[in-house]
């Protein structure tokens, strides 16, 4: 007979505790949440101190009737969940459940899924934290608030369906304004002058016009160069000074959740959802072989930079190893965490120097490997010594007023960078040529002062000042950590939200608001000023974390939220812009009545309506230029004929979505469902798209009615490479993010979806 249950959160983490534990311990698994609010009502009482009404959610009861039947056979129970917020919650509803005075419930947590410290946390265990778990409870409670109270009124106003959130609609805000920034971005002239010269030695260089009488140029016009060109025009160019020195680089910190997130995006071109769900799997445990399940890395949860001395020695001795003395620096490096971070947990770094990436490679599929590979060359770099560079600068006086230099590195000492270099999110110098070479890749010949350069070229250069970018996941990520939006925990889950919800696309891996989210955003900003405020979501981050550190109440902050919230509520019905009853009028006539037509808001964004509704049902797609003309949008010809006419069928959008028109209309009013160029699995026929009277998209034969196949997602025209008898895949979107999956339902095959794969 057991003696002691253990309660995880995951099958995968169970497994590889059962290899730690001796015989005396079952360990179950609670697959997640197994309470929450509930679904269909808003479940907290406003008038007795917010209090939650918690049930089981849909499908969990077994598990947890599974959870409460091992722990009637058992003298104390460990409750092993995730270490932070979310499972300190599970661990909370789980022991409510078990409601159990007989037997000690204590709680368990580890960094890592290692042996020691799995039975380090068994032999050690503590109490419930009740800070930590009101910490969560208030976040829940102030997001169904949000959501519950402001939802339904976008629903009215803009379109069915539409959801708010307290931190995706401030995400959200951030990207409209990145984008009206770029708009409203107006570019400026400047022109830079470069020399191009060699010296005595190899290789030619360029020196770019840097001072004018000492000031900083200034030249607007192609005049201003010229000016400059012909006062230059057969001038001297001579070295006047050339200063040397030795400049130090200084490693990146191991980890944290964002900066892995944001590393991940940028070098693997990974999702932040994908990179969570990989690190979930690498903390969890994977089978390597004849040792079983191993953690690999410690939890993925985190904003501290700390290292445990254990691990800070253990990477010391690998560099020692397996790289020349000089890589290691003489003291170990340690971090400085930022003012906000929670130091309960270590960076993100590799569970043990034995399992090198080159070792567990053969148990990884490709995007684990990968993203282990980054984790370990980050953490190992982290304790190397500093590269080391030679900065040359060189300038040159011409005529006694132009200074013309250049400033080069030249790398002497690799150091941590002969295993790893951080990646760079796009940034725009609006001060430089775009073109300009960043400085590690400028090459400059040996040179002294009083060196004659000849002059190969003398080239000006007409630059203009570029927008911001837009967002990137990577940068988006940043931009929330800076500004205080979220929490680790939370990132993953907005950035796939905000996608989710159609409020943002993203087109090369950049950030687009939506018509949608702009008409949104603007609605909210005006409404709930304070919600989609970014310090006071900043604040509000801040005062959860006050709440975990037993500092502030959790009721009292949700009734200070709510005394403003509820005002707004009141006068939201009528203050809210009524999006779904406007119309604009156009200059834009109407082919078959005459009448001009009017801009209406639809299931799928504005498009072009005739005012003579409903006895003419005229409408088009159009687009706005640069000066916000309208552009009507031709429907784009197929390939496939009309049956009964001959002539091309085009791609047109009705009130039920995509479908197939005769070009010849109104003579031939043909139409036909449109095909989407994936095969019934059923019958053999061509899927085709359709929408649900709630304009909702979705995929049938196009033998319906003798054929009878649906499908809810949208399906992807890839084999599955698992089972390799379905023809195409399914998209979906699964706990905030964007997966695969095999339609055969004997086939498991599942995992996150990679921008470039859709």
């Amino acid at each position: 007979m057991k003696k002691y249950l253990v309660i995880v959160e995951s099958p995968a983490k169970s497994k590889t505790l059962v290899k730690y534990l001796g015989n005396e311990f079952v360990v179950e698994a609670s697959i997640g949440h197994v309470k929450d609010l509930p679904a269909k009502k808003i479940g907290v009482d406003l008038e007795n101190n917010f209090a939650p009404e918690y049930e089981v959610i849909a499908g969990k009861q077994k598990t947890l009737d599974a959870i409460k039947k091992a722990a009637r056979t058992v003298e104390a129970i460990y409750l092993a969940t995730d270490p932070d917020r979310e499972g300190e919650a599970i661990a909370w509803h789980i022991a409510e459940e078990i409601n159990t005075k007989k037997k000690e419930i204590y709680r368990a947590t580890f960094n890592e899924i290692t042996k020691n410290a799995v039975l380090h946390a068994i032999a050690n265990p503590i109490r419930l934290n009740k800070d930590l778990f009101e910490a969560q409870q208030a976040r829940r409670i102030l997001d169904r608030l949000v959501g519950y109270k402001i939802s339904p009124l976008l629903w009215q106003k803009v379109k069915s369906g539409l959801s708010a959130g307290r931190v995706q609609s401030v995400a959200v805000r951030i990207i409209c304004e990145r984008e009206e920034e770029i708009q409203n971005f107006k570019a400026v002239e400047f022109w830079t002058i470069d020399a191009h010269v060699r010296a005595d030695n190899p290789p030619d260089f360029i020196l770019r016009l840097t001072e004018i009488d000492g000031k900083k140029p200034v030249l607007s016009k192609e005049n201003d160069a010229k000016k400059i060109l012909q006062e230059i025009e057969n001038a001297e160019f001579k070295v006047a000074k050339v200063e040397k020195k030795e400049v130090k680089r200084a490693p990146s910190p191991p980890f944290i959740t964002s900066t892995l997130q944001q590393e991940a995006a940028r070098r693997l071109r990974f999702p932040a959802s994908m990179t969570m769900s990989l690190a979930q799997h690498l903390y969890e445990g994977i089978n390597v072989g004849e040792e079983g399940p191993v953690g690999l890395i410690t939890y993925m949860r985190t904003d501290s930079t700390r290292i445990s001395e254990e691990a800070l020695g253990a990477a010391r001795q690998f560099i020692k190893q397996n790289f020349a003395k000089e890589y290691l620096p003489a003291q170990a490096r340690v971090y400085k965490n930022k003012k906000t971070a929670q130091d309960a947990h270590e960076a993100i770094r590799p569970t043990s120097m034995e399992w090198t990436p080159d070792r567990v490679k053969p148990f990884l599929d490709k995007p684990q490997f990968k993203l282990y590979q980054l984790i370990w060359n980050r953490f190992i770099a982290s304790q190397m010594s500093n590269a080391v560079f030679m900065q040359t600068r060189v300038e040159s006086l011409v005529n006694q007023r132009y200074l013309f230099s250049t400033t080069g590195l030249t790398n002497i000492f690799s150091g941590f960078l002969a295993l790893y270099e951080e990646g760079k999110d796009e940034e725009v110098n609006n001060q430089n040529s775009g073109a300009e070479q960043a400085e590690e890749e400028r090459k400059i010949p040996p040179l002294k002062e009083g060196d004659l350069l000849k002059v190969l070229e003398i080239k000006p250069q007409q630059n203009f000042t570029q927008p911001p970018p837009r967002f990137s996941e990577s940068s988006l990520i940043k931009e929330l950590e800076k500004k205080g939006i979220g929490r680790p925990s939370t990132y993953a889950a907005i950035v796939s939200t905000i996608q989710e919800k159609e409020y943002v696309l993203k087109e090369k891996g950049k950030f687009i608001p939506t018509d949608l989210g702009k008409i949104v955003t603007n609605i909210l900003v005006k409404t709930f000023p304070e919600i989609l405020d970014i310090r006071f979501t900043a604040m509000m981050e801040d005062q959860l974390d006050r709440v975990e550190e037993g500092k502030v109440n959790w009721a009292d902050l949700l009734r200070e939220f709510y005394i403003q919230f509820e005002k707004r509520l009141a006068e939201a019905p009528t203050q809210m812009r009524n999006v779904r009853g406007e119309t604009h009028p156009t200059e834009v006539m109407c082919e078959k009545c005459g009448a001009k037509m009017i801009i209406r808001w639809g299931r799928r964004g504005h498009f072009l309506a005739c005012p003579n509704y409903p006895k003419c049902r005229n409408t088009k797609e159009y687009n706005t230029d640069t000066e916000g003309n309208i552009q009507v949008v031709k429907p784009a010809e197929t390939e496939i004929n009309c049956e009964k006419c001959g002539r091309p069928m085009i791609i047109r959008t009705g009130k039920r979505g995509r479908f197939l028109a005769c070009s010849g209309y109104p003579e031939c009013r043909n139409t036909k469902p449109y095909p989407i160029g994936v095969t019934c699995p059923t019958c053999g026929g061509n899927l085709v798209e359709r929408m649900s009277q709630r304009g909702r998209v979705f995929y049938s034969c196009s033998n319906y009615p003798d054929c009878h196949f649906i499908l809810r997602e949208a399906p992807l025209r890839k084999p599955c490479p698992e089972c390799k008898t379905a023809s195409f895949l399914i998209v979906e979107w699964r706990n905030g993010k964007k997966q695969m999956r095999c339609p055969n339902p004997k086939c498991g095959y599942r995992r996150d979806l990679i921008e470039s794969e859709e």
